[in-house]
């Protein structure tokens, strides 16, 4: 049997991203402790941190799958030099938004592929996006509306929903954004013969 492509990731938009792509899959997300990394790795920057997190996670599901390339992916918000988590509840999304609008955060995306046990290739990509200054009844109404998705989210928005309405200004590769950059990625596995060059 061949190898099969794997998606470290309980992430549906990674996995849409894919799927929209044109990509055949399997999903097998990572069960990693995320907390205990980012603790034990605090001294990392944040382009390391993310890789490392994404790489704990290929390397998780390779150990049982050894024979498939799999993708492990994370993404790290970075404004001000703060690291930012997925919030806890809506108190957590408007502390999350109060902290961002009005200023340029950085989102890093680290993706590897990983196979038998050893990370074959890594990637960082970074987007800067400015939140623009919103006023509190517009904050009131997004959170109000957004739905719990943004609660999935390290910054607490969908760009390719109302959160897009958050920003004056976006620098940086969609696929970045959503936490899975394409196009390095299709650049390994056109190298791996898993898609057609």
């Amino acid at each position: 049997m061949s190898a099969r492509l794997v998606l470290a990731s309980g992430s549906g938009v990674r996995a849409m991203l894919l799927r929209n792509a044109g990509l055949d899959f399997d999903v097998q997300p990572a069960d990693v402790d995320e907390d205990a990394i980012k603790q034990a790795f605090s001294d990392l920057s944040p382009e390391d941190l993310a890789l490392k997190l994404a790489e704990e996670k290929a390397l998780a599901i390779s150990a049982v799958r050894s024979g498939d390339l799999v993708i492990g992916a994370d993404q790290i918000l970075e404004c001000d030099g703060v690291l930012f988590d997925k919030p806890k509840g809506y108190d957590g999304a408007r502390d999350h938004m109060n902290k961002l609008r009005g200023r340029t955060h950085r989102l890093i995306a680290a993706s590897c592929v990983a196979e038998g046990g050893e990370i074959l290739w890594r990637n960082v990509e970074e987007a800067r996006l400015t939140m623009r200054d919103f006023s509190d009844e517009f904050l009131d109404h997004y959170l109000a509306t957004a739905g719990d998705g943004i609660l999935a989210s390290v910054g607490a928005y969908r760009l390719e929903e109302m959160g897009i309405q958050l920003f004056e200004k976006i620098d940086g590769d969609q696929t970045t954004i959503l936490g899975l950059p394409l196009l390095p990625l299709f650049g390994f596995l056109r190298g791996r013969d898993v898609m057609a060059g």
